[in-house]
């Protein structure tokens, strides 16, 4: 059964209850869709999306920022065959034009907010009348969603769609270079939400709260976890914030939702500095919070069950080659563990190999490798990629890890981000990991520069709590304390109190910033 005959048997058994709720209360918008509606307003859009010659295996654009039209144009892009070609709403014009000459699209869906862009982008394959803009279409020359939408007939679309079929078309949001476009399956995209159920223990009566963007497969995937119980699903608007977060969490009777390290880092400091009380919400249905899409420092998660000692947390692995998240996973009660990325998730298999493929010994660093149906179908249009990166049907991640005599897979680094320094190989989350546990450091990057005797040297990039101002003594603090915590080839050169770079799914931007101060001279 793929998504849209999930959300179509949705539609049968639970017609009248609510689906999605869309929030956005800057501009005091609360509005909700019924399982029955939004299956009904998929069909309309499909058929008009057929009627406009759009057909099985064509690519559309869906450009557009988190809301129940999101979630409308993407299935009736799918429900007709197509595949359906997310795109970041961070996209500029540049990015806009690399990703429609790659995916060649038919058509496109956006938001009223990105039409002038697309208008200063003059692309052979999307004219003007190519283009449906959920809102004011017609100030634009183009055609309104809802206008499509309320014109076309509500019949069920009768397209045979294979497991192996693709339906989405995701350019990934790399921290260096050009987004890679990775086309996944309907297969892929049902075994990562069913992956997803099995992980968070998702069960009817959950509540869902999305607060990362759906172009990213990450809350992407999480969502599908609502789709296949049948269950509500929130929709946060507006700036994420430690107090929206309360707020959509006590208002909406939330009981699960991912966060982002940056926000929970946000959060309690906001807790510790008595900016934001717990006592002031009803967070009583909160059961579950999924940590992800970057390495989750352990003393976060221990400072977090201070606050919240009977919340249960997820750390889940992944990557969009995979599907998103869970070919790896903690797994809810491993505190023992906390600083791992677990073992394998649901139906995945992982290993770790060297440079021939052949298995490391325990506690031995290597890449990690993953194998199961999440496994996309292809990087698209890029077969020498595509064979490099699936051998015999694993993937290679490109990410490096060790595992411990139980099994657990530690995340070590990413393999182009290691740093050689007089001949030895050093790894930046495990510098990161130590200086996050310093009282007056709010986030950290380490990166590692050019230098002419040793190759590279070990360079920490450090954001100061926001009651601090960088000075000689704090830096010398800092040093101190890693004269305490690190062996000596592995503590930084030198400290730079800067903002940490992280793009928008929290990655740190580590190629960004290794260019951002490469022309700095330190004394090796």
């Amino acid at each position: 059964m793929n998504l849209s005959e999930i959300l179509e048997r949705n539609s049968r058994m639970y017609p009248n209850e609510i689906a999605l709720v869309e929030r956005v209360p800057s501009k005091n918008i609360r509005k909700e869709i019924t399982w029955r509606n939004f299956n009904e307003r998929v069909n309309r859009l499909s058929n008009a999306l057929i009627s406009k010659g759009v057909k099985k295996g064509d690519r559309v654009i869906h450009w557009m920022v988190n809301s129940i039209a999101w979630l409308e144009a993407y299935f009736g892009i799918i429900r007709t065959g197509a595949i359906c070609v997310p795109l970041n709403f961070r996209f500029g014009e540049g990015d806009f034009k690399y990703c429609v000459d790659i995916a060649e699209p038919k058509l496109a869906i956006i938001d009223e907010q990105f039409a002038q862009i697309v208008k200063a982008v003059s692309h052979p394959s999307l004219t003007l009348d190519r283009y449906i803009v959920n809102g004011e279409g017609y100030k634009f020359g183009m055609e309104s969603f809802e206008d499509i939408i309320s014109k076309s007939c509500s019949d069920p679309i009768k397209q045979e769609i294979e497991d192996e079929n693709p339906c989405g078309l995701y350019f990934t949001s790399g921290t260096t270079g050009s987004p890679k476009p990775i086309l996944l399956t309907h297969k892929n995209m049902e075994s990562a939400a069913i992956t997803e159920v099995v992980h968070g223990l998702r069960k009817p009566g959950d509540i869902w709260v999305t607060l990362k963007p759906f172009y990213h497969t990450g809350d992407w995937i999480h969502w599908l976890g609502s789709l296949i119980i049948g269950g509500k699903s929130v929709i946060q608007g507006d700036k994420i914030t430690p107090r929206i977060i309360f707020e959509v969490m006590h208002e909406e009777r939330g009981t699960v939702n991912m966060l982002l390290v940056p926000w929970l880092q946000d959060t309690l400091n906001a807790l510790d500095r008595k900016e934001l009380r717990i006592e002031d919400y009803d967070l009583s249905s909160w059961r579950l919070v999924l940590l992800g899409t970057q390495f989750v420092p352990p003393s976060l998660v221990l400072r977090w069950k201070e606050y919240f000692p009977n919340m249960l947390y997820e750390v889940n692995y992944g990557l969009t080659e995979a599907s998103g998240p869970g070919c790896i996973h903690l797994g809810i009660g491993n505190e023992h563990k906390l600083g791992s990325i677990g073992k394998a998730g649901f139906n995945w298999e992982a290993r770790i190999v060297d440079e021939n493929g052949n298995d490391v010994p325990p506690g031995a660093i290597g890449e990690i490798i993953v194998k199961g149906n999440g496994v996309m179908k292809e990087y698209y249009k890029n077969p020498e990629k595509t064979k490099e990166t699936i051998r015999d049907g694993w993937l290679y991640t490109g990410d490096m890890g060790r595992k411990d005599e139980d099994g657990f897979i530690w995340f070590v680094e990413r393999k182009k981000d290691v740093i050689i320094c007089g001949g030895e190989n050093i790894y930046p989350v495990e510098i990161e990991e130590i200086l996050q546990k310093h009282p007056k450091i709010n986030d950290v990057g380490v990166i590692g520069l050019p230098d002419e005797r040793l190759g590279e040297i070990v360079v920490a990039v450090i954001d100061l709590k926001s009651d601090l101002i960088p000075s000689k003594e704090i830096e010398e603090e800092i040093l101190y304390f890693c004269e305490r915590n690190l062996p000596r080839y592995k503590r930084p050169r030198k400290i730079i109190f800067d903002k940490v770079l992280r793009n928008p799914t929290g990655k740190i931007e580590k190629g960004v910033m290794v260019k951002k101060y490469s022309n700095l001279k330190f004394n090796s």
